[in-house]
């Protein structure tokens, strides 16, 4: 009978998410790389370049590759013949192991759970608990898959009970744009089928933890009807345009994954869950000789990436832009921001909006008139670090403090992932405001744009605090201009006419 230790689970627990936080799955950068040189729209390949250049980096820097650690999924396969040497549980195990990784001084991630999630919202500072999912099997030894899941892609989930006669295909190609660009593609979508809803929502999310290998499935063609649905759905979703980054352009899915289930006779339990471009997850076999640790993957396995930002890219002085400035900047033109901004998101938003109901002005040492402010929550540095890697999130979930926030502080603009809402892009015309998006799935890179860091208010929020940054050369896009005209709308609508335009092409010389 295997022995399992307690030791070994945590060991192997902690390894994985550290050795996660900064190496991508090979298969990962792969496709990535292929989809970058497939790539036509400028704006895409360059969203994609900044990927693969943050890949490496994170890899040789053992840095995460994105701000946002994720909320950890354990999935855990246990042999029925094994025996667990421990005074702890299963869950209590996982903890410990996430709780050392994301407190490994060599490299901090960001603690991003809070408890009573209806009420305070309290961060648990050390991301716990994992979500665990537990599974005996026959046999003797113990399969682990880990993974670490960003806010901005979860939050993307979509769930729905079909009728049995309904058209899977269909309610994607309809889901899929609605779940904007917040979740970072290029990535995966892992789709359950089956089941009841909860077990549709699992499928989903296990299916994400698969080799990326749809090449290989055009290639050999399918055999069931999960693989003819992954394939069609792979072609079908690509069509959409939605391209890296939501820009437009030819890649949106480098693997569409499905995993069915039985079903009731009434019913079509559906789920979708999203993969970004921090795709982080791993899998050990503990059998009882110890600790399962991650082999690295040879530097060789990343490709090395010129990027240039081209002689068109417009250098901009934070400290000395006016409203008029602001008012020339073009959709899709590409700036180097140089000089000082304020950070904030969710809960500095919120308690903005508090001190405004309340009749109070902005906290001491915050002044946002003439300013832009950066959605992020930066890593914690480490050596001589001034930041850890310090990505966008998702700007949507700012929409509704917008036209708050630039009623009342003469903000001129603000930098986040992905596209702003109806909401957001109305106020922003509204106040001839601009939206800027960085890249997300490039947080190390951005970081090294960061010459210098300080918490100016809220310091007790930790990650979600106000931070002055000052900035030399941080490229940026020109997401939504001051007339409220955005890119993420024109772009995937010029992408999906050119691939559907290229498809009757083929169609008709076939």
């Amino acid at each position: 009978m295997t022995v399992i230790k307690q030791q070994d689970l945590i060991d192997s627990i902690a390894d994985a998410l550290q050795f996660i936080s900064y190496y991508h799955p090979v298969d990962f950068i792969h496709a990535v790389h292929e989809a970058y040189l497939r790539e036509e729209s400028p704006a895409a390949r360059d969203a994609m370049a900044q990927i693969l250049i943050n890949s490496r980096m994170c890899a040789e820097g053992h840095r995460p590759i994105c701000q946002d650690t994720g909320i950890v999924t354990v999935f855990m396969k246990v042999g029925m013949n094994v025996r667990w040497d421990t005074i702890l549980g299963l869950q209590e195990m996982v903890d410990e192991g996430v709780r050392r990784a994301y407190l490994h001084p060599d490299n901090v991630l960001r603690a991003s759970i809070v408890a009573d999630p209806a009420g305070a919202r309290n961060n648990t500072k050390d991301n716990t608990p994992a979500v665990l999912h537990v599974e005996l099997v026959p046999g003797d030894t113990v399969s682990v898959d880990v993974a670490a899941k960003g806010g901005g892609s979860e939050n993307k989930s979509k769930m729905a009970v079909l009728n049995p006669s309904d058209s899977i295909v269909d309610w994607v190609l309809k889901t899929v744009p609605t779940m904007g660009a917040g979740w970072c593609p290029p990535g995966m979508l892992g789709i359950g089928i089956g089941g009841t809803a909860e077990k549709a929502a699992v499928l989903a999310k296990e299916s994400l933890m698969e080799p990326i290998d749809i090449q290989s499935l055009k290639a050999r063609g399918a055999s069931t009807r999960a693989e003819e649905l992954r394939l069609e759905l792979y072609e079908k979703v690509n069509a959409l345009g939605i391209g890296a980054q939501g820009l437009g352009g030819l890649t949106t899915v480098v693997d569409v994954k499905v995993k069915d289930f039985p079903t009731h006779a009434a019913s079509l339990p559906i789920c979708m869950i999203p993969n970004c471009a921090a795709t982080r997850h791993a899998h050990f076999v503990l059998d009882g000789s110890g600790a399962a640790l991650q082999t690295p993957p040879s530097i060789d396995d990343y490709p090395t990436i010129e990027w240039d930002v081209g002689p068109t890219a417009r250098r901009v002085n934070l400290d000395t832009i006016t409203a008029t400035d602001v008012a020339k900047w073009k959709p899709g033109e590409t700036l180097l921001l140089s000089g000082k901004m304020l950070t904030g998101r969710d809960a500095a938003h919120k308690r903005i909006q508090d001190l405004f109901a309340a009749g109070k002005g902005l906290p001491d040492g915050v002044d946002l008139n003439g300013k832009f402010i950066y959605y992020v929550g930066p890593v914690d540095p480490v050596r001589n670090e001034v930041v850890g890697p310090a990505g966008p999130t998702t700007a949507t979930r700012m929409d509704k403090f917008t036209d708050m926030i630039l009623e009342h502080t003469g903000l001129l603009g603000m930098i986040g992932k992905a596209e702003r809402g109806a909401t957001g892009i109305a106020a922003i015309k509204k106040h001839r405001a601009v939206y800027l998006m960085a890249v997300g799935g490039a947080a190390y890179l951005v970081s090294k744009a960061i010459t210098k860091a300080r918490v100016v208010a809220f310091e007790d929020l930790g990650m979600e605090a106000i931070y002055e940054f000052e900035v030399r050369d941080m490229p940026v896009t020109v997401a939504v201009d001051c007339n409220g005209t955005a890119v993420h709308d024109t772009g995937p609508a010029e992408w999906r006419e050119r691939i559907a335009r290229a498809v009757k092409i083929v169609d008709a010389s076939a």
